[in-house]
């Protein structure tokens, strides 16, 4: 039997709809004497992401905990907080296709979702990025307390989009994101770029 053409689309923000460049973290860690790619990979140790995932802790606290992780590296507590600091400014770049597409599909009457693991600052950057007014809900980790791939986060993004999971596309550049999602009952594509904008217009009922 044929599957239901989906009738609502969530998105994932970083990866998908936001782009970080590698440029930025490498500049502040070769300014500030650290080995290359350390910000992130003490940033996104589990030990440390999971609980400002999950709304357990703020993003601030979660930065003041990269910074004490670095303090060794660069032997002065303020040093390490200045370079987090530096990191942290850059707050990522809109993909141009991916915003035009989702401009597109919610002109022709498909209500889009942000369905992203995040922090507290998520509404700051999406202001930040002129985004706010470009999505029609907002799912964000940190706010309902359960992450991608959970099953009950995507239970909860398709409550918010008001779509039963059969008729919800998701989008999403990581694997496991993406088979969490299927589990749930949705669609789920594994982003890889542009190229792929040809297949979700088809997959999408408008």
């Amino acid at each position: 039997m044929s599957r239901e053409r989906a009738t609502a689309l969530l998105v994932d923000f970083d990866g998908v709809l936001r782009h970080w460049d590698p440029a930025v973290a490498a500049r502040v860690e070769r300014e500030y004497g650290l080995s290359e790619g350390v910000l992130g990979e003490i940033a996104m140790s589990w030990g440390l992401l999971q609980p400002v995932l999950t709304g357990k802790v703020s993003h601030a606290e979660w930065m003041t905990s990269v910074a004490d992780a670095l303090t060794p590296s660069v032997g002065d507590p303020g040093r390490a907080r200045a370079a987090v600091q530096a990191w942290q400014r850059y707050r990522g770049e809109v993909d141009p296709d991916v915003l035009a597409f989702i401009r597109e599909v919610r002109a022709a009457g498909v209500r889009v979702g942000l369905g992203t693991n995040a922090t507290d600052v998520l509404d700051a950057d999406l202001a930040a990025l002129d985004l706010t007014d470009e999505l029609d809900v907002v799912v964000n980790s940190s706010v309902i307390g359960v992450h991608k791939p959970a099953k009950e986060y995507f239970q909860a993004a398709c409550e918010a989009l008001g779509t039963p999971p059969a008729r919800v596309l998701f989008v999403d550049d990581e694997d496991r994101s993406v088979a969490g999602a299927r589990v749930a009952g949705l669609s789920a594509h594994r982003w890889s770029g542009p190229a792929d904008l040809r297949y979700l217009r088809a997959a999408l009922a408008y």
